[in-house]
């Protein structure tokens, strides 16, 4: 209608095969001639008067500039006129651009120019032929608009109510049945020929819809949505990936990552082109979203790279239903002019799918130009008004602002005034805006802003209304005007029963929809679940970087880098390394790769640097391998996602590796991660700079004790802390083979830190260990030991346990093990899982995790301690054979130097000594006056402010 028509009669169906035309399309018929209604009719008009009077729903307008020479301008109009009859709209810019900069040069500032007219991109004139079928197309999207709305209303008559959005694929569907008809490339023979394509979450129940007609789906699967333990199987709520491997392929629901990952999706296009990987000009990325998303961060921050970057493949269509949950998205304002502002300010090509082919009429017979200035001066949140209201408000309000537009529609009824459609509902327009978005080759990505109806066809259930995207039930009578509103052949009686609706195989609606996938290359969304795997090096092949850093003073960052540089160098797997760095790269001493491998850069280099004659110098190259993205870390993190899912999108195995400051992945970006392992993802995180007290000088901001805590909650991610080179060697190789080679999805993530000290030799036979968890790195025997405890330790501070280790002997006469804890979190879920597999399985015999294997028979107490919360080691305590005490940096972090913040968190060689000494007291092996008398000598403040509150 203005808005809310969408033109679908019931009569152009005919009857479906035993039934009869009676039992199908019984519906109330509307008297427009009732006294009620023309006293609601004479109510609405008196009020949109009023507030015509009152200029509300309108924008402020600025005050217009006064005209003070009337023939000077006819002329200048004139002029444009015959330049762009004659010589093209090419020649009209030029002209526009030099007038403009001549009056810059004169300090003549022009008006914004990021705005077009409130009117559709693609004038009529310019506009296409349609190549479709419209009248099978529409009964397509009709019969999928049902069952989609039938899939949310069974689902939520059912006991619990699982819930389900109808509104957002209500208003959406012909925004992607268009594109599934004629735009959407499949994957083709190959299985990795397709498009990209970010479904927008809440829109799943329509795609779901499609895919039972297309036969991928079945009515089982439909009627157990959002019941993905029901037998027969069920669907996810929104599109998962880890649920629907063979279907959905990313994770979108989470507002804004569906954008930011479209984005650098499309980027590593190009980047795989660029290096000679593979071809992808022919695949398009497309990221369908709602206007209220581009209220995240996420969504609109990377679009200056896109267009940086020269995007052409990427296509933004955003749903401008103008309504997010609680109201409207800008009910003060535009919201389709602000992004377009946005989007052509960023260098985006901006297409605006306005009004619908109703409007063309009006537009055309307008000569005063006032319609256009009325549809620019409503505001949204009164467009959203006209929804609800009847055709004689809408006369009033819109038209009756003056009496020319009033002219206009006089011969129009007020219910034709209600159901001309918003440009988003007009399948010709959509249309006409993909295929120019499509066809684009001017280096710009490309944004389709379209103007639609949030619950679009559910009448009084939720049409536009501040309720819609919640809408979720519907009662009798509401379902009744839905089937006969869009022609759906079901009876009165059945109707009441939400059924799913599927012709026959046979029918001319299930044949072109089989013939135009067909002919696009496959369904989508699609995805495949075997996937190729790759030959990658031994741990045999990199022993001699082992043996190189033994003994070497280093930290684990620099053995990380050093891993990095070789792998990348590697014959097997060199070119598919994806090295990826948020500006950080010199921190962690990767300048040196710049040179060698180059930073990746579509245009290439156009500049030569100020370092260029140093070894180590920035340089940038089109088929550079190294991923420098500024300082995002979510851009870095969306391109990890991109090339960690490779494999399944373009079958390839490309291998991220991204290296940042660790306090800026789990905390900043943790939302990404949870959708790389949706996605399953695969690659190496790398949290740089690790540890509470290991980076110091830093402070509070930076110094990170926690992302290993954090990391637990995510399934697919297996956590390491290691302290020596070699660990960090072990754990990389076997990530390696595990995710490329055995082709497991999942994400291998290591801490690494910045603190220099001397890397051991590798002890025989560890390498088991380090994967697993755990291993004992050193025995410290004393002749007539008063006691035997047992130390953890991981990362830097294992040196803080080797230390403690050698006070204990020559200050107290204890005996000790070390042992070296590479995960934590990997130990425990190894232990947790043959605990529930004993507790489920009662009569056979039990399970030891391997952790229980090496600690049985193992003399405590066990003292723990790392860089990071108590959280971390305390995940032990069920399986430990003995007193356990864990040490951690539990607190704020601050700027100091090391010792300085190990002595303030308590995980210095003295706190571990200190803690042993105390559990060993309790076993009555130490008085309480000996640990006091040990705190004094040590020099521990035993007054001193818990670190976790200060």
């Amino acid at each position: 209608m203005l808005i809310r028509g969408d033109g679908v009669h019931a009569s152009r169906y005919s009857p479906a095969p035993g039934r009869t035309k009676s039992a199908r399309f019984t519906r109330p018929v509307r008297d427009s001639n009732t006294r009620e209604e023309k006293r609601n009719m004479s109510e609405s008009e008196t009020v949109a008067k009023a507030e015509v009077a009152q200029n509300v729903g309108e924008l402020e307008q600025p005050v217009a500039a006064v005209d003070i020479d009337t023939a000077e301008t006819e002329e200048w109009l004139a002029s444009l006129d015959y330049v762009l009859k004659s010589k093209g709209a090419d020649r009209v810019r030029f002209l526009i651009e030099q007038l403009r900069d001549r009056a810059a040069e004169e300090g003549i500032q022009s008006a914004q120019d990021t705005n077009t007219p409130y009117v559709n991109t693609i004038p009529v004139k310019d506009q296409p032929a349609f190549p479709g079928n419209r009248e099978l197309e529409r009964r397509i999207k009709s019969i999928v608009r049902w069952n989609a709305m039938a899939m949310v209303v069974r689902a939520n008559r059912r006991p619990g109510g699982v819930g389900g959005h109808i509104s957002t694929f209500a208003s959406s569907a012909t925004l992607y049945e268009i594109a599934f008809n004629h735009f959407f490339k499949g994957r083709g023979e190959d299985g990795y020929s397709g498009d990209t394509i970010y479904f927008q979450g809440h829109a799943s129940p329509g795609m779901y819809s499609r895919a039972f007609l297309e036969g991928r789906l079945s009515e089982e699967n439909l009627d157990n949505f959002r019941r993905e333990l029901a037998p027969g199987g069920g669907l996810s709520s929104y599109p998962h990936p880890w649920l629907m491997p063979g279907f959905w392929e990313y994770p979108t629901v989470s507002m804004g990552l569906g954008p930011i990952m479209a984005i650098y999706q499309a980027r590593f296009n190009e980047y795989l082109n660029d290096r000679g990987i593979k071809d992808t000009k022919g695949q398009k990325v497309w990221a369908f979203l709602g206007d209220g998303e581009c209220d995240e961060p996420e969504t609109l921050g990377a679009i200056g790279l896109a267009s940086r970057e020269k995007l052409d493949n990427l296509i933004f269509v955003i749903n401008c239903n103008l309504q997010r949950l609680d109201g409207p998205v800008r009910g003060n304002g535009k919201i389709i002019q602000e992004l377009e502002s946005i989007f052509r300010g960023a260098g985006w090509n901006v297409i605006k799918v306005v009004w619908g082919d109703e409007w063309d009429q009006l537009l055309a017979k307008d000569t005063t130009g006032l319609l256009v200035k009325r549809m620019n001066e409503v505001v949204d949140g009164q467009y959203q008004k006209y929804t609800g209201m009847p055709g004689s408000y809408i006369r009033e309000h819109f038209f009756g602002k003056y009496p020319e537009l009033l002219k206009l529609v006089e011969n129009y009824s007020d219910e034709k005034l209600e159901k001309i459609r918003r440009g988003g509902h007009d399948p010709e327009k959509v249309y006409a805006a993909y295929k120019q978005a499509t066809e684009s080759a001017n280096g710009r990505p490309t944004v389709v802003l379209a103007k639609t109806v949030k619950g679009y066809g559910l009448g009084e259930a939720g049409e536009g209304r501040m309720i819609a995207h919640n809408q979720k039930k519907m009662n009798e009578e509401e379902l009744l005007e839905f089937r006969t509103r869009f022609g759906i052949p079901i009876s009165d009686e059945e109707v009441v029963k939400a059924p799913f609706y599927k012709p026959s195989a046979n029918s001319q609606e299930i044949k072109y929809m089989q013939e135009r996938r067909a002919a696009l290359g496959g369904p989508v969304p699609s995805r495949p679940t075997q996937h190729p795997t790759m030959e990658v090096p031994t741990l045999e092949d990199y022993r001699k970087l082992i043996t190189r850093l033994e003994n070497k003073s280093c930290s684990t960052t620099f053995a990380v880098v050093q891993t990095l540089v070789a792998l990348c160098r590697d014959k097997k797997i060199g070119k598919y390394m994806v090295p990826i760095v948020p500006d950080e790269s010199r921190t962690f001493g990767m300048e040196g790769m710049f040179k060698q491998f180059g930073i990746y850069a579509h245009a290439g280099q156009l500049y030569e640097p100020v370092d260029s004659a140093i070894l180590q110098s920035y340089k940038e190259a089109q088929d550079g391998q190294i991923l420098e993205e500024g300082i995002t870390e979510a851009g870095s993190m969306s391109s990890f996602n991109a090339a960690g899912t490779a494999y399944s999108a373009h079958g390839i195995n490309m291998i991220p590796f991204f290296i940042y400051y660790s306090m800026f992945g789990f905390q900043r970006i943790g939302d990404l991660i949870w959708a790389a392992a949706d996605m399953r993802a695969k690659g190496f995180l790398v949290g740089g700079t690790a540890g509470r007290t290991t980076l110091n000088g830093e402070g509070l901001q930076h110094q990170d004790g926690h992302s290993l805590l954090n990391a637990i909650a995510f399934p697919t991610v297996r956590a390491y802390d290691p302290a020596f080179a070699y660990e960090v060697i072990v754990i990389i190789m076997e990530g390696l083979k595990r995710m490329y080679q055995d082709g497991e999805e999942c994400i291998y993530y290591l801490m690494s830190e910045n603190e220099e000290y001397e890397h051991p030799p590798m002890p025989a036979g560890c390498e088991d260990g380090i994967i697993k968890g755990m291993y004992k790195f050193r025995s410290q025997e004393v002749k007539d030991a008063k006691a035997r405890v047992q130390l953890f330790g991981s990362g830097a501070i294992l040196n803080s346990v080797l230390k403690a280790q050698e006070i204990l002997a020559e200050k107290y006469s204890i005996a000790s093990d070390a042992w070296s804890v590479t995960s934590y979190t990997q130990l425990r879920r190894e232990a947790g899982d043959c605990d529930r597999w004993n507790m489920l399985h009662p009569t056979e015999t039990p399970r030891k995790s391997y952790l229980e294997e090496q600690l049985d028979g193992v003399e405590g107490p066990f003292i723990s301690a790392s860089d990071y919360v108590r959280a971390l080691g305390e995940q032990l305590t069920p399986w430990i054979p003995g007193d356990y005490y864990v040490l951690g940096t539990d607190g704020m972090g601050r700027s100091e130097t090391r010792e300085s913040l190990r002595r303030h968190f308590e995980v210095d060689a003295e706190s571990i000594v200190i803690a042993t000494l105390s559990r060993l007291s309790k076993t009555g092996l130490f008085t309480a006056a000996e640990v006091a008398d040990a705190i004094k000598d040590l020099g521990f403040d035993a007054e001193k402010q818990n670190p976790y509150f200060a």
